[in-house]
């Protein structure tokens, strides 16, 4: 009972304690690509040790360490049971289900927010052979609407949209340095990131975590592909466009170059910050690997 006490206080500590002060962390603006992997880390720790509890909590602390070695078989990270123990049985598979659930739950939250978003994605793509046509030497798509908006659609079709209001109010500077923001969220794949997090926050929508992880990683996504953008384009042109295409409301399953926390990310590119120190990658590199082998280890000592 003490070990799943221990591992529901380090899952307490990782899904409401860490959550704010990483939030708020300085160096997080500096080095958003570490962040997001440090919000990753953190869900994945959180799911870890959650599930490493349910099963201390169903089994017991005289059972656990025997039927720990059946959950790590079960989960094909052990072949064969030790010598002189009994083979798993219908009990201890129940008792395994419990954490398994802890772990499925995120898993089919993620298998529907992809089948969601692919939906989204595939019915925005037929609406543009529709009403888009080509923009010649933007490599976008042109939609005539008067609200200036530009937002891309990542995925196996990917494609960059820009409004008609978008190309009547934008300068060529401004232009194509949202339009290198938007390419910079399709190269990055971020796609993918938001559908990680919107799961998590589905899985556990009352989680400080969750609500966090998924306003920083959003929030740090489009500074991400703010820097890509600034790489060879000015500070002033990215942050005047940002500020034009604020308005405009990117469909569902895209993401759109007004995105989340405009006033933060306009602030960020217009007040340049110094470069994170180099201990930054390493030490978030580190931590995410650790946190989540640290409810593992104290599971499996005897």
């Amino acid at each position: 009972m003490i070990t799943a006490v221990v591992l529901a206080g380090y899952a307490a500590l990782m899904g409401a304690a860490v959550p704010p002060l990483l939030a708020r962390a300085h160096w997080a603006h500096r080095a958003p690509t570490a962040a997001v992997f440090a919000w990753q880390g953190l869900m994945v720790t959180f799911v870890v040790t959650a599930a490493l509890s349910v099963h201390h909590l169903v089994l017991g602390e005289h059972h656990v360490h025997e039927r720990l070695f059946g959950l790590l078989t079960f989960c094909g990270l052990a072949t064969s049971a030790p010598e002189g123990r009994a083979p798993l049985t219908i009990g201890s598979a129940l008792a395994i289900a419990a954490p398994m659930l802890v772990v499925l739950l995120p898993a089919g939250w993620l298998i529907r927010c992809i089948w969601r978003a692919r939906r989204a994605r595939v019915r925005q793509l037929d609406m543009l052979v529709l009403a888009g046509e080509p923009a010649h030497g933007y490599e976008a798509t042109i939609v005539d609407y008067d609200v200036p908006a530009v937002y891309c659609l990542s995925g196996r079709s990917s494609r960059v949209v820009v409004t008609r209001g978008a190309l009547d109010i934008l300068s060529e500077d401004q232009l194509r340095a949202v339009l290198e923001h938007e390419r910079a969220h399709i190269v990055g794949r971020h796609h993918l990131l938001h559908v990680l997090v919107e799961a998590f926050s589905r899985a556990f929508p009352r989680l400080p975590l969750a609500r966090h992880a998924k306003e920083q990683t959003y929030l740090l996504l489009e500074m991400i592909a703010d820097d890509r953008a600034l790489r060879w384009h000015s500070r002033e042109a990215l942050a005047t466009a940002m500020c034009e295409v604020a308005a405009g409301r990117a469909p569902e399953a895209a993401l759109g170059a007004g995105g989340s926390g405009v006033l933060i990310r306009l602030r960020r590119v217009l007040t340049p910050h110094p470069r994170p120190h180099p201990a930054i990658w390493p030490a978030v590199v580190a931590a995410a690997g650790t946190a989540p082998l640290l409810p593992l280890l104290l599971a499996c000592v005897p």
